[in-house]
């Protein structure tokens, strides 16, 4: 009898995150550069030590709401893609464009650039001492590492985990060493600033929203797991657990970093540094100081790492719905990596990285996060209250995802209120833009002839197939 038709192997992403490497990947794109420079920008908002760890704390507490809002969407929509696939499977195609859309145009390559200067600052501050890096170094060693990262994550899914995991380890004690200074410090009987901590606060509200970019832009990362599900061993149970373990551990850590800082600067110290922890070492550890650089560098590389791993997963997962182009949705046939996807982003994030400074580039990314972070968890609050069937196996009270929404509403428009920038208006009528592209292409599907021919070469070029879900 003849032989029925070979069967076709599944080409898919592989669940290879365990619990450990859940929360490796949490910690380890939360505890990036911003701890070693933000501090100083917090502090220069709201003009007192005591406000900045009030900052620091809100901060914390509010990405542990909006990650467990993410975490109860997780296990209902069991999907890599985070903020976009929540939105397409409750609001519907366009709303979903716009988070593709900005967060791959705009946030991510932001996010990326930030990581990469920051990378660049303090493996450069040895070299400088006395001054700022030069502009031309600095850009060109954020370029080397931006290459370096991708082609890693493009190697290997393992590869990159383990460095991940080996990263996390060296970011912690490095910060444990600030931690331990701050408490020898303290035990010698000097308080530093924490004497007299609120005196000079300043409470406008555009100052408070900007403090708090710059402190959650150091919580950036809460939100990877969920662009990574489909790659999550059991999800329902590793979702909500690492992020319960992995942030926490993160917001305390930050507030004894911080108190250590202030123990051993004055406020004007503190703003007027171009590298916090470098000054600190240079302090506190004196002739060892050099080795905060190298901490804030591996810290800065692991974020970056972790950071390239899962927003690779949301370019391939928009792709993968037809809102992005073809080839994007495809992974390696033999590695299992979105390659098209982790290239794409590495390109939008050197062109983001040529004419941008940190300062800057935190703002805007913050300020257009945390806009559609809110409209995402408005989709979990809808299904709460119209569809409480659609329920997942980790539930989080109501008033969580209302709190999220609140704090997301403030973080939109305080920045806005007061100190109005024109900038913000042209990030607002980028995103907006996006229709431009949605109307032609995704709604009405209309496909230049040339592009399916440059996707089939592109596939057979770079080794690549269209890849299943892993459901």
């Amino acid at each position: 009898s003849r032989a029925g038709p070979k069967p076709r192997t599944r080409h898919a992403l592989k669940r290879e995150l365990g619990l450990l490497r859940a929360v490796s990947l949490v910690i380890g794109t939360m505890i990036g550069s911003g701890i070693f420079i933000s501090p100083q920008y917090i502090v220069q908002e709201v003009r007192s030590p005591g406000a900045s760890l009030v900052i620091w704390a809100v901060g914390g507490l509010v990405a542990l709401l909006a990650a467990l809002s993410f975490a109860e969407l997780g296990t209902i929509i069991r999907e890599s893609g985070g903020e976009f696939i929540y939105v397409l499977r409750i609001y519907g195609k366009l709303p979903a464009f716009f988070v593709a859309f900005t967060f791959l145009v705009v946030v991510k390559p932001m996010g990326g650039a930030a990581s990469s200067l920051s990378f660049a600052k303090y493996v450069l501050a040895p070299l400088y001492p006395e001054c700022p890096p030069p502009d031309v170094p600095l850009k060109c060693t954020a370029v080397v590492v931006l290459l370096l990262v991708a082609i890693v994550n493009i190697l290997s899914v393992h590869l990159s985990m383990s460095i991940q995991v080996f990263f996390v380890v060296a970011k912690l004690v490095g910060l444990l060493v600030i931690v331990f200074g701050g408490f020898v410090t303290l035990a010698n009987g000097h308080v530093g600033s924490l004497q007299n901590a609120f005196e000079g606060t300043v409470l406008g509200v555009s100052d408070i929203g900007i403090a708090l970019y710059q402190g959650l832009w150091c919580y950036a990362g809460w939100y990877n797991l969920n662009y990574v599900t489909e790659e999550l061993k059991r999800p329902e149970v590793n979702l909500p657990r690492a992020l319960l373990i992995a942030i926490p551990t993160v917001t305390v850590l930050y507030l004894l970093v911080n108190v250590s800082y202030l123990t051993a600067m004055t406020p004007r110290e503190l703003m007027s540094s171009t590298a916090v922890a470098v000054t600190w070492g240079n302090k506190v550890l004196g002739s060892w100081g050099w080795l905060m650089s190298i901490a804030a560098a591996l810290s800065a590389f692991g974020s970056l790492n972790g950071s390239f791993f899962s927003g690779g997963r949301l370019c391939f997962v928009a792709a993968r719905e037809g809102h992005m182009p073809d080839i994007l949705a495809m992974a390696h046939v033999h590695r299992l990596t979105p390659l098209p996807a982790l290239t794409f982003k590495t390109v939008l994030a050197l062109v983001v990285l040529i004419p941008g400074d940190f300062e800057s580039i935190i703002n805007y990314f913050s300020f257009t996060a945390w806009f559609f972070y809110g409209i995402t968890v408005s989709g979990l609050l809808y299904l709460k209250i119209k569809k409480p069937e659609m329920r997942g196996s980790y539930k989080t009270p109501i008033f969580v995802p209302i709190l999220v929404i609140i704090a997301a509403v403030f973080l939109v428009l305080a920045p806005i209120i007061d100190q109005p920038k024109i900038e913000y208006l042209y990030v607002t009528l980028f995103i907006l833009s996006g229709s431009i592209i949605y109307v032609p292409f995704i709604h009405y599907k209309l496909c230049p002839g040339f592009l399916d021919k440059v996707t089939m070469f592109l596939q057979l070029f770079l080794e690549v197939a269209p890849a299943d879900k892993n459901l």
